[in-house]
């Protein structure tokens, strides 16, 4: 069986972000590519967050409910607790208070290391959209079967 992947093609595994995916550019999220997900699979999810943050982990974008077949999150996915052009999934809200992907922002002079992990659901997550990080990651430490991370950096 073929190793589960996810990755970006807007910037290589732990090398540095570039600035349109964040607050020094436009703030989009970065097109994604999955592959090898389980035919058993219900629903992938999506965490980015920053563990070096100042006040502990910040996340940056929590998604679930994506289709198990899905193969591309497309750039720029709309900042809305619904997502129609991904099959219904759902968005929550960031650390910055909103719904959807809001990109790296360190503090000034600092470097941080943001985590992309992609999980496979045996079940879709019973959590409604806009929903905060502790409420997603109760719901994904008991649906997920298998995850695949990248991590890439950013400095201000």
């Amino acid at each position: 069986m073929s190793e589960l992947s996810f990755r970006t093609p807007a910037f290589t595994h732990g090398e540095s972000i570039p600035a349109k995916y964040t607050c020094e550019g436009e703030d989009v999220s970065p097109e994604l590519t999955v592959g090898n997900v389980p035919g058993d699979a219900a629903a992938l999810a999506v965490v980015v967050d920053d563990p070096d943050a100042p006040a502990g982990t910040f996340t940056h974008w929590l998604l679930w409910n994506v289709p198990a077949d899905t193969v591309e999150l497309p750039e720029g996915v709309a900042a809305r607790e619904q997502v129609p052009d991904l099959g219904g999934a759902k968005q929550g809200e960031n650390d910055f208070g909103d719904v959807g992907y809001r990109g790296p922002c360190p503090p000034e002079g600092e470097t941080h290391e943001y985590r992309f992990t992609l999980y496979v659901l045996h079940e879709e997550l019973d959590v409604d959209a806009g929903a905060v990080r502790t409420e997603v990651q109760d719901a994904l430490d008991g649906a997920t079967d298998d995850s695949a991370q990248f991590t890439a950096i950013f400095g201000r």
